[in-house]
């Protein structure tokens, strides 16, 4: 053969492998790419998933803001229901006819008190004697063996209890019986 086709030959077969080495960088520098590619979507969405669980939270906390926020406030208004109720119950008939106006007085802003607190969703607990103690609802303060009850029952209320929607603001306060079962 020639020189000039060997020399061809030469070139043809160096760039035969240039195109290889070429070819080798290029699968490398793509398979490269795939990787971080399939990295930004991963991260991508995870934090389209963080997003929606910090616009889920901040609303589930908006809610309960709007509907707790005020617990406070009511927590601080129930002595003022409690100064009231022992201001009617230690109003005799006696004082009853003689403050009439004063009674009536005291009893619509009992009633309105109820009605503030219940718009804002304040519900009382109002155990009766007899009832079974629950301690979700009520705290006792005294236990006593009471003839003709069971252990477990409520035998006074002393002061009532509220919830706030779902939420004890205050329990119940009673006076619980300690008779054995018979």
């Amino acid at each position: 053969m020639s020189d000039m086709k060997k020399d061809e030959i030469a070139e043809d077969q160096a760039s035969i492998g240039e195109d290889l080495l070429d070819s080798d960088a290029f699968a490398d520098e793509l398979e490269a790419l795939r990787a971080e590619r399939d990295e930004m979507r991963d991260r991508f969405m995870r934090a389209l998933a963080d997003a929606e669980n910090a616009r889920k939270r901040g609303e589930r906390d908006r809610r309960e803001a709007e509907q707790y926020g005020g617990s406070r406030l009511a927590r601080d208004l129930l002595p003022v229901y409690d100064n009231l109720k022992r201001a009617l119950d230690a109003a005799g008939e006696e004082t009853r006819e003689a403050a009439k106006g004063l009674v009536e007085g005291v009893e619509l802003t009992m009633k309105e008190l109820i009605a503030v607190l219940g718009k804002h969703g304040v519900q009382p607990v109002a155990p009766q004697v007899g009832d079974a103690f629950d301690p979700q609802l009520h705290q006792a303060m005294f236990e006593a063996p009471v003839p003709g009850s069971n252990a477990g029952d409520i035998i006074e209320v002393i002061t009532e209890g509220f919830i706030l929607h779902e939420r004890l603001l205050r329990p119940a306060q009673v006076g619980v019986s300690s008779m054995p079962k018979s």
